[in-house]
């Protein structure tokens, strides 16, 4: 069959976008399918949220990313995003899920919630933020109960649980404390993750060193409901008064997506995909990861900064193909 696309990129977040710059400057006749908004995972970050990485570091297409700010906020990054996206003009599908890619005649179909798509190479640059990892406790269903943190002034005078000890719940944490939330940090290790940025982390501490938000280490919640919640601790189960939690417990790749593409995972608790270092190209001919979709478990070790040049390695190698 004669495909209709070159490349056909599932995701339209920075490193989509990336890929299509680069594919788009080798003329190559490409379509990014999304199934949300422009940059989706980013748009569903915290309002407030500052990047970690400098502005320079967040750049892709070689187009400059001017920030007032010595680290980007969020607002600053969907700007940037979207007017490279609409300046290149850049072929893109948004509010499109696609449901499967299956081999055929030397190409892909793509299959989306509204069309199908036919591509000589599939980039599949899907990040992790949309799966959460869960507790498995029972009130985790609760309507209380959220894995993603927008804003603090909802929780206000609220009695709140945050569940982890990396930036998003230390983000969390202080923000609800800061807008007059009663905080509480449920947290595993012994300490505040060494991860957490630089100029925020001794703020948490000293607000845990003075009583300020009160946090259970080597901790974790055994149940929740409707007015309050259990906490094993060392000394033993505790019980506390709870309106909210906010579990920023990590999320997780769509492994059963990749899978059912025929992507093969490790067999131990990482699920890293299959894929070549050099060209980014997986067990499956012509299907390419792009992205922290690269990382499996391992989510921290990817991101917008080291893993922008995933697009450039991917259009060489298809270049070369051709």
């Amino acid at each position: 069959m004669n495909a209709a696309f070159d490349v056909l990129i599932i995701g339209g977040g920075p490193i989509g976008l990336a890929c299509a710059l680069e594919a788009k400057k080798a003329g190559l006749n490409y379509l990014i399918i999304e199934k949300g908004c422009l940059t989706n995972s980013l748009y569903n970050y915290p309002l407030y949220m500052t990047f970690f990485s400098t502005s320079e570091r967040l750049e892709i297409g070689h187009v400059p990313f001017v920030s007032i700010n010595p680290k980007p906020t969020r607002p600053e990054a969907l700007e940037y995003y979207r007017r490279v996206a609409t300046s290149h003009h850049l072929n893109i599908r948004l509010f499109e899920e696609v449901t499967q890619i299956t081999p055929n005649a030397g190409a892909y179909t793509v299959t989306t919630s509204k069309a199908t798509y036919h591509g000589r190479h599939v980039i599949i640059a899907t990040g992790f933020y949309d799966i959460p990892n869960l507790m498995n406790i029972p009130g985790e269903d609760l309507p209380k109960v959220t894995h993603y943190y927008k804003d603090p002034h909802f929780y206000a005078t609220q009695d709140v649980v945050v569940v982890g000890a990396h930036n998003s719940a230390v983000d969390a944490a202080l923000e609800t404390y800061r807008k007059g939330a009663r905080v509480t940090m449920v947290i595993r290790q012994s300490e505040i993750g060494s991860r957490v940025k630089y100029w925020v982390k001794p703020d948490i501490e000293n607000r845990i060193k003075e009583g300020s938000i009160k946090a259970y280490f080597y901790s974790s919640l055994q149940a929740i409901r409707e007015r309050e919640v259990d906490i094993v601790t060392p000394d033993g189960t505790i019980t506390i008064p709870n309106d909210f939690v906010i579990a920023m417990t990590g999320y997780q790749p769509n492994f059963q997506f990749l899978e059912k593409a025929g992507i093969v995972l490790s067999d131990d608790a990482l699920k890293i995909p299959t894929y070549n270092p050099i060209t980014m190209e997986t067990n499956m001919p012509r299907i390419y990861l792009a992205g922290v979709v690269c990382g499996g478990m391992n989510t921290h070790i990817w991101f917008i900064e080291n893993s922008r040049e995933h697009a450039g390695r991917i259009i060489a190698d298809i270049r070369g193909r051709a």
